[in-house]
């Protein structure tokens, strides 16, 4: 179930990503990757549960792996931006 939440979610991540292309507007690049984030972060948890092991080691699993791809693209916008502090 939360595989299919996923993938409609990245459905509807992607077709609003080409909407915005279409109306031209500006895709800010922490938009994006806010949003891979959270894509990401469903799926891994999919993953995870989908697994045999203790349900505490999936949760904390997916809440690690969720705060290291929030890390990552908070530091690739810092770097894309090194005005901002």
């Amino acid at each position: 179930m939360l595989t299919v939440v996923g993938v409609i979610l990245s459905l509807v991540f992607v077709g609003w990503l080409i909407w915005l292309a279409a109306k031209r507007k500006p895709i800010k690049a922490h938009i994006l990757m806010y949003g891979l984030s959270c894509l990401a972060g469903i799926f891994s948890l999919a993953f995870f549960l989908s697994m045999d092991l203790s349900e505490i080691i999936k949760i904390l699993t997916c809440i690690i792996l969720g705060g290291v791809l929030i890390y990552i693209a908070a530091r690739l916008q810092q770097r894309a931006n090194p005005d901002q502090s």
